[in-house]
């Protein structure tokens, strides 16, 4: 039988997350499974614990390919970096929230030693969320920067002094042109992130759509928009009014894009693969996520018809 291969995502930096590493990693062990780190969370939990030294490390003594399953320690940042680094694979992520309510995050730490058990035993569903394609073309369209995106790709100002120029362009026709500090370019799962706070409408996860949010726009016409998931979205920065801008993408990869670059986004062929142990209401999620006053409710129960 093969070896089964589990990544185990945490940093060494909250004591609590160093004791659920540990938890995780003699669970595994002691069910026959082998955990894996990656190479800078070996180093920095080896640091505060010695047993993590001879923890297996992702590319170097067991590969990408052999994963088969993420379990993620922390917020959705560490989900966001775990989904990373099982990029190009098949394995899922399974997040366990160790800090404020995240929308990533499958169950929180009170339930990890359930988590762990089901997931020895295979015991989960995979949920595939759509991600983002993101590439950057030069003035002569040459393509200089490909990478992907499942929150969102956000085009910004890099200086502060100076707004950017661009023109907005849908399935290869232009919308608007207007200066702005930026724009947002969101997928479901990332509507609740970057996208929000910007003023973009939340998208369930089980609606497939794309989001387009500018930032601090100077146009009659810059209202967010919901696109098609297979819509092509295409940011070009004016040359010769527009100050130098930046992309990101999840706020983790990042990219200088000088005026007259132009940055297309669309829907990946690959989506990101979430392992779920429950069906989990989004309206809950969101509930507790922003602390919704909900008081008063006198709805049917979960699962009643309307």
């Amino acid at each position: 039988m093969n070896e089964r291969n589990i990544l185990v995502v945490a940093h060494a930096g909250r004591p609590d997350t160093v004791d659920a590493a540990r938890r995780v990693v003699d669970a595994l062990r002691a069910a026959g499974a082998r955990p894996v780190l990656a190479a800078d969370d070996r180093a920095e939990l080896a640091d505060v614990d010695a047993m993590f030294a001879d923890v297996d490390v992702l590319g170097e003594t067991v590969d990408q390919s052999a994963l088969e399953l993420a379990i993620v320690l922390g917020g959705d940042g560490t989900i966001l970096r775990a989904a990373e680094l099982v990029r190009g694979c098949e394995a899922p992520v399974l997040g366990i929230n160790m800090g404020h309510v995240g929308f990533l995050a499958e169950i929180d730490r009170d339930d990890m030693d359930a988590a762990v058990h089901r997931v020895i035993e295979r015991d989960y569903d995979v949920e595939e969320r759509l991600a983002l394609s993101v590439r950057v073309k030069d003035s002569s369209g040459a393509v200089i920067f490909e990478t992907w995106a499942l929150n969102e790709a956000t085009v910004e100002k890099a200086s502060r002094e100076r707004m950017i120029e661009v023109v907005l362009e849908i399935d290869g026709l232009p919308l608007s042109s207007f200066g702005c500090d930026g724009m947002v370019v969101s997928t479901p799962t990332g509507s609740t992130a970057y996208n929000f706070s910007a003023g973009g409408p939340v998208i369930w996860p089980s609606v497939e759509a794309i989001a387009v949010v500018p930032l601090s726009a100077h146009a009659l016409f810059a209202k967010p928009l919901v696109v098609s998931p297979d819509a092509a979205v295409a940011i070009e920065m004016l040359e010769g009014t527009s100050g130098a801008g930046i992309l990101w993408c999840d706020g983790r990869r990042s990219h200088d894009l000088p005026p007259g670059a132009r940055v297309v986004v669309r829907r990946s062929s690959r989506p990101v693969r979430l392992a779920r142990l429950h069906q989990a209401e989004f309206t809950n999620r969101l509930v507790r996520k922003f602390q919704l006053p909900v008081a008063g409710w006198r709805g049917q129960s979960a699962g009643a018809q309307s």
